[in-house]
């Protein structure tokens, strides 16, 4: 086994044991309460009582017996989460000991894993400015780790751009029924280039968008005449981080960035959550879920 497939391996591994240890019962709970099942399913029939609802009369039965029944319906609770996550170049970065993608791979591990307790079938769609790999949603634990390693896998020989509007388009073209989609991506395409096709799949389907993030993208440190390069581009350019009103305009563009792809999740109507490399994401999960459970109450 090569130095970089055992590197891969123990990442997974890792991973592994950290999520395990984070799905407990509260989060399992939450997450069986919060996302809705694809519809409801016929029940049973039962005899009619007062204050029954008269729409819900199954007249054939209730012809055969001369004795009024109705009908009764369960929500079917098996989903479909679909988990759409970016391998771009930029992707790979990471300021810390954890870049972006280890951070996409372990966050998709922890809600593969409570997906699966829950019964649910998990896939995924890796893209970068192509469709790099799909894996049609299935059920079972080994298809989680799968999961985990391919993200990783992608993530690690990851170049160029970044095409939201096309993985969207794909997963609107194989995912016929209703689906949990799980964008996660560090949304540095233009914002023009995927919010319609956004919007679209919204509709079709229940869509949170998971924002991936490093500290030092949001503020750069003093560290004089340094240079940078786009990783999904390959461009350079030579920064002096020594210049106050430098290191001021960069906060200042990445904040503004940040607020105007948060006005679109909530103008839109859809939940997202941001997930930083630098602190733990098991409670932006848990906000997440404790959220949606208010929205449907």
């Amino acid at each position: 086994m090569s130095t970089d497939v055992k590197e891969l391996m123990a990442k997974v591994g890792r991973i592994r044991v950290l999520t395990n240890r984070l799905i407990d019962d509260e989060l399992s709970g939450n997450y069986h309460s919060t996302f809705k099942g694809q519809g409801v399913e016929f029940d049973e029939v039962r005899p009619y009582e007062p204050g029954d609802d008269v729409r819900t009369i199954d007249w054939n039965v209730t012809a055969r017996t001369g004795t009024p029944f109705i009908k009764r319906y369960s929500e079917e609770r098996e989903l479909t989460i679909l988990f759409a996550v970016d391998v771009s170049g930029s992707q790979g970065y990471g300021s810390g000991g954890r870049t972006k993608a280890d951070l996409a791979a372990e966050a998709t591990a922890l809600l593969a894993l409570t997906a699966i307790r829950n019964q649910d079938k998990v896939g995924l769609v890796l893209f970068s400015d192509r469709i790099v790999k799909y894996i049609p949603p299935r059920k079972g634990r080994d298809s989680v780790m799968r999961l985990a390693r391919e993200v990783l896998a992608a993530s690690d020989g990851a170049n160029g751009g970044t095409d939201i509007a096309g993985a969207l388009k794909f997963i609107n073209g194989v995912q016929k029924r209703r689906a949990v989609v799980f964008l996660v991506s560090d949304f540095m395409a233009a914002p023009e280039s995927f919010e319609r096709r956004l919007l679209a799949t919204a509709r079709r389907h229940d869509v949170v968008c998971a924002t991936v993030s490093d500290p030092a993208e949001s503020e750069l440190p003093a560290a004089g005449l340094v240079e940078v390069e786009d990783p999904e581009t390959g461009e350079t350019a030579i920064v002096d981080t020594s210049s106050p009103a430098v290191r001021r305009a960069f906060g200042e563009k990445a904040a503004e960035e940040r607020e105007a792809l948060e006005r679109f999740f909530a103008k839109s109507g859809m939940d997202s959550i941001s997930l930083c490399t630098d602190r733990p994401y098991i409670d932006e999960v848990r906000a997440l879920f404790r959220r949606r459970a208010r929205k449907r109450r």
